[in-house]
């Protein structure tokens, strides 16, 4: 896609308005759908409540598949927070996109490297973190020279593998799909009547599977960050 972007330098940092605004619609769309869903909580729930607590019970089985269930307590609101978080900046560019004066504003978040990164970075921190808190610093570096020494540099190597495939995965199915929207939108204007009537389905059924596409990276993008996470919890 040949969008161009606005940018804006603070304090030695250059920021892109178009993921920090378009990051910003998506913990907002989070956070109505999350409150609009638990406004009425009760013992006997109704819809509302039975699709938020089926949500958590999604996410809250990911982490069981993977871990002891105390773990929950740990990392169930984390793993909740990213799914729907993940899944809602997937959505976006599909929901709607601003542009103007040529530039874009809004548009999903994840079509951009820099924004899946640092989800990424954010999930292998935390593994990190909690790995050192449960096995002491001595211990956590221990890790990296078993079962031999000399395999010491390879598991560097896949940390940083790690990173590039769960953040890099993520842009490149969403980023490829919304491309391949804004071809058949092309195609679609390109020789009026007939190839609007051919493209308008294509466009249409191609929608609806990037939504299916966009849940399902939400899904992989959160097992792995809990795989990761579970991984530096366990002794080598």
């Amino acid at each position: 896609m040949d969008d161009k972007y606005k940018f804006i330098d603070f304090l030695g940092l250059r920021f892109n308005v178009a993921n920090d605004l378009s990051a910003l619609v998506a913990a907002i769309l989070v956070f109505i759908f999350v409150f609009s869903l638990s406004r009425k909580v009760t013992m006997r729930p109704g819809k509302a409540q039975n699709v938020l607590e089926w949500i958590i019970d999604f996410t809250n089985n990911i982490i069981k598949s993977l871990m002891p269930d105390a773990a929950v307590k740990q990392f169930g609101l984390y793993a909740f927070t990213l799914f729907t978080f993940v899944f809602f900046a997937n959505q976006l560019g599909l929901i709607f996109q601003v542009k103007v004066g040529g530039y874009s504003y809004i548009k999903s978040p994840t079509t951009n490297p820099m924004v899946t990164m640092a989800l990424a970075l954010i999930s292998l921190l935390i593994s990190h973190y909690y790995s050192v808190k449960k096995f002491g610093f001595g211990g956590y570096v221990s890790n990296y020279v078993k079962p031999v020494g000399f395999l010491l540099p390879i598991n560097i190597l896949e940390e940083f593998t790690n990173f590039l495939t769960l953040s890099l995965r993520l842009y490149g199915n969403i980023f490829a799909g919304e491309v391949l929207l804004a071809l058949i939108g092309t195609v679609a204007k390109s020789f009026g009547v007939v190839s609007l009537v051919i493209a308008l389905p294509l466009e249409m059924i191609w929608q609806g599977f990037s939504v299916f596409i966009g849940a399902i990276q939400a899904y992989v993008f959160t097992t792995l960050s809990m795989v990761y996470i579970s991984r530096k919890l366990e002794k080598e």
